[in-house]
């Protein structure tokens, strides 16, 4: 595999005057030399010389020429958005998604594998090896141009070693996820939480893009949360801020499988809510469920319930509403915690949209502390079931643009 552009390309980024304007060129390009002067102070000349060295690197190219000024035109500059691709990995329950993006986050490949159901440390890094080299042999890729991979893992991760601490859906621990995909394909990989990923991708390309201050939340097999201050993910001393799936909602509810009981997942995690359902069901309870189960209470899962809901079933609506509102708890908590100024719900569950924000938006209107606290903005993931995995890219788009 082609190591081309992977640690010297990083290397060049390590100026911080290259960073300023690498960055000043991604985000308000195109733009001219002089205008890039004008706004850092940086000299005319010093500008000139990193413009050259970007430009020699293939970072930057020069396109159409700006309105003139009284003299010459003058040449903008662009990031080279299709000269680098980043691979982006989100490692879910059941599934683990890839995806291709150029440096502004622009899609161009995807594929999706299955997770075995008791998948081993070997399953798992053997199912990751197998996506990225059907993205990296793909006709519409050319390997050259790949700077890295970022994986969006679930559970407890060291970020600094891209281990995964703890996989508690896998019930496994310490994957070296970073030092396996490096030995193998020869470039940069990082490696973080599942919510986190969520939260830069939105952060970065969705509707986290405005603000500094905001939460992710993504609700699928479990609930993680990726909370960011002041544009910048917070860890935690041992890197486990967020776990918000894991906070007690009900001292009597359910046994979760971190081993407490009544955590917020197994109340308004996707298993829950199948798990509520059947329940009911099992009563005698009446429900158009059953139609999409043939009968077999057992094939109930989070998905049959929403689409139960969006038939119209009652049953499935106030379910998904008793979802709403125990997620809203959760959500409260972290507001009178962290007060942020957007909280941005995405994963699997998410796709029940308003039949969830229906009781969630109720319950923070009945629990909210003050006024701006109950009008805290909370929108659903602009990226949808990919924002993990735009979030794992972001990882290397980070290294890549960061100001060291």
């Amino acid at each position: 595999m082609s190591s081309k552009y992977n640690r010297g390309s990083f290397q060049l980024m390590k100026s911080i005057n290259r960073s300023i304007i690498l960055n000043m060129i991604r985000k308000d390009g195109p733009i001219s030399r002089a205008e890039i002067a004008k706004q850092t102070r940086l000299t005319p000349p010093t500008v000139s010389n990193i413009v050259k060295e970007l430009i020699t690197s293939q970072f930057v190219i020069e396109t159409t020429q700006g309105a003139s000024q009284g003299g010459r035109k003058p040449t903008l500059l662009a990031i080279n958005a299709e000269h680098f691709y980043i691979i982006g990995i989100d490692v879910g329950r059941y599934k683990m998604k890839f995806i291709v993006t150029n440096l502004f986050g622009e899609l161009k490949d995807s594929t999706v594998l299955q997770i075995k159901e008791y998948p081993t440390e070997e399953d798992l890094l053997a199912t990751m090896k197998t996506g990225i080299y059907s993205l990296l042999q793909s006709d519409k890729n050319d390997t050259e141009k790949f700077l890295g991979i970022g994986v969006g893992m679930h559970g407890i991760v060291d970020i600094e070693k891209g281990i995964s601490l703890f996989a508690p859906s896998f019930d496994l621990h310490n994957i070296p996820i970073k030092q396996e995909l490096e030995s193998e394909f020869r470039m940069i990989v990082k490696v973080e939480n599942d919510a986190r990923t969520m939260t830069l991708g939105e952060s970065w390309f969705g509707n986290g893009k405005d603000t500094d201050n905001i939460v992710g939340i993504n609700v699928g097999h479990g609930i993680g949360a990726g909370i960011m201050i002041n544009g910048k993910l917070f860890h935690g001393e041992n890197n486990i801020a967020g776990e918000i799936g894991h906070v007690t909602i009900d001292l009597s509810g359910p046994k979760c499988t971190c081993g407490n009981y009544g955590c917020l997942q197994t109340l308004a995690g996707g298993p829950a809510i199948a798990a509520r359902a059947k329940k009911h069901l099992k009563t005698g309870k009446t429900s158009r469920i059953l139609d999409f189960v043939e009968n077999d209470i057992e094939k109930i899962d989070g998905e049959t319930v929403y689409q139960a809901a969006c038939d119209g079933d009652d049953f499935s609506v106030e379910l998904l509403n008793q979802t709403g509102r125990f997620l809203g708890i959760g959500l409260v908590n972290l507001m009178h915690t962290l007060n942020p100024k957007r909280i941005i719900i995405g994963g699997g569950v998410a796709n029940a949209k308003n039949f969830l924000m229906e009781g969630l938006k109720e319950t923070i209107q009945s629990r909210g502390l003050t006024k701006e606290a109950r009008e805290t903005s909370i929108v659903l993931s602009s990226l949808g079931e990919n924002a993990s995995a735009y979030g794992a890219c972001v990882l290397i788009l980070e290294e890549f643009f960061s100001q060291h």
